[in-house]
């Protein structure tokens, strides 16, 4: 441990050089931007600009490449929070609480708690991933397919119902995601899949597709179609003096963020898109054990605490895997991988040991990042926070063409748009029937993991489902998935026992 601090000191001294600070700088930013511009996102932002990078050392690169990923986690909650539109994958559970808390004028402490859980969040990691990042990535080598798959069951029974509503329409919107995950190219045998002889839907559907339209132009719907005098009500100005968290919301945000921070890690370690599993999760840990889980859904500060920290605290340690046996866990990190290998670096067991000053150097530049981020997001919470001052007659239109562009921004594509649209009317058409997004969302990012997952295992087996209960790993997640289907049922009998045998 001893060598270790000394080493991260040295890499301090490299970080804070006047060179890779300016790069951390830069990726602090442009991370940020790439969080608020619904569509983009942190795979797009960094795949565009690795070139920027050809020119730099591969310490330098990949300061600046890291920033902008960790810096994405950030940015995605700002637009979530205030007009109900996550800038990426992770920050659709921030919808959920946080837009409310807008609604409500808390935005400031809505956006404050954000930075602040993810900075706690990040740190804690980046210590974490000093300290315990080998033994903790060979325990992350025990996830194969089997496992894999046995995971995404967990998550699906687990986080279907985050927002408090119906058991039952949650699941229907997992249904439906599921459903959706299945349209293109089969994953295995490459035959096209309910295409309907359409080339465009070879691709599949495209997530930002989903999430911008069911929840920003679903919201935009939604508010248009209010009368003039309620649509113009709709939004608790926030006083100054409310901008910032007071200390009761800090008090109940601390616990959140601690907890989120260990879900976060520990689920960064997990191949699969590790920060939306973990903000789902998060969330529902909270929603479990708070005290109060009626204001879940409904404005609850742990709700956007809990995830945010969660979602920065996998981002952190997803760097574990990469660096330490040079297998990359998800979308992020592969394409950080390529960006290693062109600037001749091999991630990898010996990375450490044949390139300490680079390893050292960049978690350090983790720590300076965050910093760096908390002081740019917490004085802008103010501004961030008046944007809800716009009438919404102004607004809703500046949203629109902010999704539109960001929509358009992915792939440049015009059938992207028209796909948006769609789902921004089945997204109002849900909040009429009292359906939630998240769950739809669920299903259509991990559905298709699923999938593979569950075939490969089949194969590997051939044909023998006993694949998931031989091996330990996996039974321990089935058994803990029964366990989770079967507590409210042995919960509401233990009630029914004990009401029943109290005298009369």
């Amino acid at each position: 441990m001893l060598e270790s601090l000394q080493l991260l000191a040295s890499g301090f001294a490299t970080a804070t050089t006047l060179q890779n600070l300016s790069y951390a700088l830069m990726g602090a930013i442009v991370g940020t931007l790439v969080g608020i511009l619904p569509g983009l996102g942190p795979i797009a932002g960094i795949a565009l600009l690795i070139p920027v990078t050809f020119g730099l050392n591969a310490t330098s690169a990949l300061i600046m490449l890291a920033g902008i990923y960790y810096g994405a986690m950030y940015g995605g909650s700002t637009t979530s929070i205030l007009i109900n539109v996550p800038g990426e994958t992770a920050s659709v559970i921030t919808c959920i609480d946080g837009y409310k808390m807008a609604q409500q004028g808390r935005a400031g402490p809505a956006l404050a708690v954000a930075a602040l859980g993810s900075f706690i969040a990040g740190t804690i990691s980046i210590f974490g991933l000093v300290l315990i990042a080998p033994p903790l990535a060979n325990a992350a080598l025990a996830f194969g397919p089997p496992e894999f798959a046995s995971l995404m069951v967990f998550a699906f029974v687990v986080l279907s119902n985050v927002t408090g509503g119906s058991l039952v329409k949650a699941l229907m919107m997992v249904v439906v995601g599921l459903i959706l995950g299945t349209i293109g190219l089969d994953p295995v045998t490459g035959d096209a899949r309910f295409t309907f002889g359409s080339a465009y839907l070879l691709g599949g559907i495209e997530f930002v597709a989903v999430a911008i339209g069911v929840f920003g132009l679903g919201e935009i719907l939604v508010n248009a179609a209010k009368p003039r005098g309620q649509l113009e009500q709709r939004v608790t100005v926030p006083r100054f003096r409310e901008l910032y968290p007071s200390l009761e919301d800090l008090k109940r945000s601390m616990g959140a963020i601690l907890r989120g921070t260990g879900i976060g890690f520990f689920t960064g370690l997990i191949p699969g898109p590790a920060p939306v599993i973990a903000t789902y999760a998060s969330y529902t840990v909270e929603k479990k054990v708070s005290k109060h889980p009626e204001e879940f859904g409904h404005g609850a500060i742990e709700g956007v605490a809990g995830p945010e920290s969660a979602n920065n605290a996998a981002t952190q340690s997803a760097f574990i895997p990469l660096f330490v046996i040079g297998i990359p866990f998800g979308p992020v990190p592969a394409i950080l991988l390529g960006a290693l290998l062109i600037h001749g670096v091999t991630p990898g067991p010996l990375l450490i040991a044949e390139k300490p000053e680079l390893f050292w150097a960049v978690v350090a530049s983790m720590y300076i990042g965050n910093f760096i981020l908390l002081l740019l997001n917490l004085p802008f919470v103010p501004l961030f926070a008046n944007m809800l001052r716009v009438p919404k007659k102004v607004m809703l239109p500046l949203i629109m063409l902010f999704c539109v562009t960001g929509m358009y921004s992915v792939n440049n594509s015009i059938p992207d748009i028209w796909m948006m649209l769609g789902f921004g009317v089945l997204g109002y058409l849900l909040r009429g029937w009292a359906y939630e997004g998240a769950p739809l969302l669920l299903g259509l990012v991990l559905g298709p993991k699923l999938e593979v997952a569950f075939r490969q295992s089949v194969m590997i087996s051939h044909g023998d489902f006993a694949i998931f209960v031989d091996r330990p790993v996996s039974l321990v997640l089935l058994l803990a998935t029964a366990g989770f289907l079967l507590f409210p049922l042995v919960k509401r009998l233990w009630i029914s026992d004990s009401k029943a045998a109290k005298p009369s």
